[in-house]
């Protein structure tokens, strides 16, 4: 399916989602005043320890093909292979560049893609409000994430098409 291809129009105007961030000064307050003892700790330097975590977590999930499951009980965090998409997976640049829609086929994946997945559903402990907890990656985990997958593709879990992550913790349960 070859049609041709109009650029987009970059004289229109852009949305930008607002970005919250969690590391901001009250939530440090927060912490200290709970922790006495990281009181007299630079925010600069809690900020890096917690980035220097994340980073560890994120080495942890690409290793381990289960993923990992997060401290305090917040839930798993693991990479899943999903089949090809049904809709035009198109790759924009090369459209540009010829005038016609070209489709990104993913031949280094078998036409696979790979997804970061995060769930709090657990048949062990459940806790009120999980329902309201999401996990949304940051950008230096996605391109992490995006060059090691086509690698070692094979490796991770499996996702059928419309399966729910839930659903696999009860076949696992049963």
């Amino acid at each position: 399916m070859i049609n041709n291809f109009k650029g987009p129009d970059l004289n229109k105007p852009r949305h930008r989602e607002k970005v919250l961030s969690l590391l901001n000064s009250d939530t440090l307050m927060k912490f200290k005043d709970k922790h006495p003892s990281y009181s007299s700790v630079d925010d600069t330097k809690l900020k890096n320890v917690i980035k220097s975590f994340n980073g560890k977590i994120w080495d942890n999930v690409i290793d381990n093909r289960n993923g990992v499951e997060l401290p305090d009980s917040l839930g798993y965090l693991f990479i899943g292979t999903c089949p090809a998409t049904k809709k035009v997976n198109m790759d924009y640049a090369l459209s540009k560049k010829y005038g016609k829609v070209i489709q990104n086929k993913n031949w280094d994946t078998d036409g696979n893609v790979g997804k970061i997945f995060y769930t709090n559903y657990s048949p062990k402990y459940r806790f009120k409000t999980r329902e309201l907890w999401q996990f949304i990656a940051i950008r230096q985990f996605k391109r992490t994430v995006a060059k090691i997958y086509p690698k070692n593709w094979k490796k991770y879990v499996t996702m059928k098409g419309k399966m729910r992550v839930a659903d696999m913790y009860k076949n696992k349960k049963k």
